[in-house]
């Protein structure tokens, strides 16, 4: 046999091994992932358990050793990796009561980090920030907040969703519906301008005028939900109410009927606190500085239990190491999961991790991050990598078609510049992709709001989610070329701006934050 013969042969064989070690660890990643599956158990331990992930807060630190524990315990190695600090802050109970004219309890809570009612109830009328002319005359009305309750945002017309006044109404009812929302918005918000303030120094300067307390709604245009973010306040509690029963106090005040509310609300301010990444690791045998790397957001917003944003994400990156640890074990690459702080608050986690480790960002295959509810995975963008199609079609081609065939590619698409975690890597030129989901109504009813609970997780997507991740972690392990990190220079036009979109830039990580 020549040499040229001989080398063909030995290809061969080692295209045939390749094929064969595939075949073999595809097939036991999927049998593995619908058989044995651990999400509703790691889902229950992390939402039920230790519940909301807000920066600063205890339940963040909770989460982040409960992950520790959990990798551990699966022979992973796992470290929480102090990358900055923030105000500390702990949620209590809220309660709220109608009292007068007639008795209810309000569905409402507390907005993060609002200031308590220091032990005590408060028993206060609520008012109605009136139509304002000008800034001279909303500083004159300012005095009549001292010790009353003050409602601050528009009264919603209908708190039914539009999609089903949509499915009901007449075609012209549905348009004068929509009409009449529109102009409602737009004058209150006219409004809120000639205050001559912010929405934020709206409420600091109702605070400075004496109020008791403020009360808002942002209604996420659904049944049940609102969207609960941070307090603006600085000593006074400010409170969110469901559209239902804002707009049941709302009509009252304004009717003169003059509603007396009682407030309890208990919460801790714990001072600056540290807080983590939860890095789990998988050490590579052939190239171990060289890495590939699994990404989704550990914090959120606690109005709920964080389920969707991102419970969803961190449960399917755990699962898919899980996996990967028991038929993938000495892997040709290191294979990284990182689980980010403070995502919620602009990629702080990920953005210093970026900063800290170049080590890593500059060895990097392929990052894959989601981040964006509970559905099967239905867009994957080249992220305006030249070169990306030649490599993730290459690596999608191993996933069963059950699930491959649901994704909608676009190449060279275009770099994230935001959004989630993925985008910290993108900013750098490190090839970091978005896994990105089908909705399930996710920006509506579940992302951020009062109603982003365990019940609302669709468990067999995900579990095709954990298959594909782990499946296209081990494709880009085993490819025996490295990513190229061309960047395409003929990236998309953007529609708001008529220009090509330009590659994002490298924003710094907040490292003290909350203050």
């Amino acid at each position: 046999m020549n040499k040229k013969l001989l080398l063909s042969a030995l290809f061969l064989a080692a295209s045939s091994l390749s094929f064969a070690q595939d075949k073999k660890i595809i097939e036991g990643i999927v049998k593995e992932v619908n058989e044995n599956s651990q999400l509703e158990k790691l889902a229950h331990e992390l939402l039920d358990v230790v519940g909301p992930r807000l920066v600063g807060s205890p339940q963040m630190k909770q989460a982040n050793d409960w992950a520790v524990k959990k990798y551990n315990d699966w022979g992973i190695s796992a470290k929480n990796e102090k990358w900055g600090e923030w105000r500390g802050w702990e949620r209590g109970i809220t309660h709220i009561d109608l009292i007068s004219p007639r008795l209810r309890t309000l569905e409402g809570t507390q907005l993060a980090w609002s200031p308590s009612t220091n032990g005590k109830a408060i028993n206060a009328e609520a008012i109605v920030l009136p139509a304002i002319t000008d800034s001279v005359a909303f500083q004159k009305w300012l005095p009549s907040v001292s010790g009353k309750l003050v409602l601050i945002s528009m009264n919603q017309i209908s708190g039914r969703p539009e999609k089903n006044w949509e499915e009901f109404a007449t075609k012209d009812l549905f348009e004068k519906y929509k009409k009449e929302k529109e102009a409602a918005a737009k004058a209150w918000a006219a409004g809120i301008t000639k205050t001559g303030l912010t929405a934020k120094n709206l409420a600091l300067s109702i605070e400075n005028a004496g109020a008791a307390g403020i009360i808002i709604n942002n209604w996420s245009q659904g049944f049940g939900v609102d969207k609960v973010f941070g307090a603006n306040t600085t000593k006074i509690p400010t409170i969110d109410l469901s559209v239902e029963d804002y707009g049941l106090v709302y009509r009252l005040a304004v009717n003169g009927n003059k509603p007396m509310l009682k407030i309890s609300a208990e919460s801790k301010e714990l001072g600056l606190v540290p807080t983590f990444n939860t890095i789990a690791e998988i050490k590579g045998k052939q190239k171990p500085k060289e890495y590939v790397m699994l990404s989704a957001h550990f914090d959120s917003w606690d109005a709920a239990s964080g389920a969707t944003d991102n419970g969803s994400g961190t449960i399917l990156m755990m699962e898919a190491l899980r996996v990967l640890k028991k038929f993938y074990p000495n892997p040709k690459r290191t294979i990284l999961v990182g689980h980010w702080g403070s995502e919620e608050q602009g990629l702080n986690g990920s953005r210093a991790f970026v900063e800290d480790h170049p080590e890593i960002i500059n060895n990097l295959q392929a990052l894959f991050n989601q981040d964006n509810g509970t559905g099967r995975v239905v867009n994957l963008s080249g992220q305006g990598f030249a070169k990306a199609k030649d490599y993730l079609t290459r690596w999608l081609a191993a996933v069963p078609d059950t699930i491959k065939n649901q994704i909608k590619t676009s190449f060279p698409g275009t770099p994230g510049g935001g959004g989630s975690d993925f985008a910290s890597f993108v900013a750098v030129g490190a090839p970091g992709f978005s896994l990105s989901s089908t909705s399930w109504d996710y920006g509506t009813y579940t992302w951020h709001t009062n109603r982003d609970s365990y019940d609302k997780l669709v468990f067999d997507e995900i579990r095709s989610n954990v298959i594909l991740a782990a499946i296209m972690v081990y494709m880009a392990c085993e490819d025996p070329e490295k990513t190229s990190r061309e960047k395409a220079t003929d990236l998309p036009v953007n529609e708001r701006t008529g220009k090509p979109a330009a590659w994002p830039e490298q924003k710094k990580a907040t490292r003290k934050g909350g203050l």
